[in-house]
């Protein structure tokens, strides 16, 4: 990281109210720009001088561009760096009286995002909500199922998170406190709105949003301890490449969970929601974790709906490759235990 470009970037007034906001969570490029008064073609420009510094990141949904703080703490040579930027300037909003004001200002216009992002939220599931309640009358309820999602990651803690297919991210707010991180990962910019206005309360370090395809996840390998699939698998035409990935993505010795439906032969669902699988046998999910590199632990059955779902587990098998450095992978330290 060039210190002279990292000095000009940060030595603008707004550029320093965008990193304190971008901070406090992740925003869209029109958002920041209502949050700051000013236009979103000049915003675009602060923008740009920030993450051509490696200060800030940008991400596209769709049409619109979200922006975060890359991670102050990690290997890459910018990260020491980034982490005293960040703390220079909480020190500057504890001493200058002016940027202080201006930063608490800033972040009270937050409030108005967050509800925006509920009010949005609100609007689609109201559109949508006959459709999701025929929906929820065939599976076993949800507190059911996770429960059992719960209870089937309980025996060591889950470390770094993937959710595939967060959906409204419901599946990463109930194993965030368990976690060291969760990222939630959808091919659907409605959904990541969604789950954005869902998540928007935890801690930026804490949760993170990703737009991506479940047969071409956009991580290294080994980036994950725990891989989650929630009602996802049912909609792949080739599940094997799914979970190809997220073997790919999971380190040695961490842990696969799926909670999807048991096989069942309602048609109307391939029909009418665009279900590729009409659910799953015991024997089927078992052969294809182990021909994905898991070893498969014994499945749970969650009833009560006129669909039973099941939740099946595995942990990664060490490889060839990686069975003297498999204690060196990321997210090695899992403190964070489900109980």
């Amino acid at each position: 990281m060039n210190i002279d470009v990292l000095i000009r970037a940060m030595a603008d007034p707004t550029r320093q109210r965008i990193l304190r906001l971008a901070g406090a969570m992740e925003l869209a490029v029109g958002e920041l720009a209502q949050v700051l008064g000013q236009s979103q073609p000049r915003v675009s420009r602060h923008v740009a001088i920030l993450c051509d510094a490696g200060l800030l990141e940008k991400r596209r949904e769709g049409s619109w561009v979200f922006l975060s703080q890359p991670p102050a703490e990690g290997a890459d040579a910018g990260a020491r760096t980034r982490q005293a930027a960040a703390e220079l300037l909480l020190v500057a909003e504890g001493e200058d009286t002016a940027f202080a004001r201006q930063c608490t200002e800033d972040r009270r216009h937050l409030a108005d995002i967050r509800a925006n992002r509920e009010k949005a939220a609100a609007a689609y599931f109201a559109a949508h909500a006959s459709e999701w309640d025929r929906l929820r009358a065939l599976f076993a309820p949800a507190e059911t199922v996770e429960a059992a999602l719960v209870a089937a990651l309980s025996a060591q803690p889950l470390g770094k998170v993937l959710d595939i297919g967060t959906g409204t991210g419901r599946i990463a707010e109930l194993l965030e406190p368990y976690a060291d991180h969760v990222t939630g990962l959808d091919k659907s910019p409605e959904m990541l709105r969604l789950a954005r206005a869902r998540l928007q309360d935890f801690p930026a370090e804490r949760v993170a949003l990703v737009q991506g395809d479940l047969g071409a996840l956009p991580f290294e390998p080994g980036s994950f301890d725990t891989v989650v699939f929630h009602q996802v698998l049912h909609y792949a035409q080739e599940p094997g490449f799914a979970l190809a990935e997220a073997a790919r993505v999971c380190r040695p010795g961490g842990t696969i969970a799926i909670a999807d439906l048991a096989t069942h032969s309602r048609e109307e669902l391939r029909r009418e929601h665009a279900h590729a699988r009409l659910g799953f046998a015991d024997a089927q999910m078992a052969e294809m974790l182990a021909a994905h590199g898991f070893i498969p632990d014994t499945p749970h059955a969650c009833e009560g709906g006129e669909l039973v779902v099941k939740v099946w587990t595995g942990q990664r098998q060490p490889t060839a490759d990686n069975n003297n450095n498999s204690s060196a992978a990321p997210g090695a330290d899992r403190s964070r235990k489900v109980s």
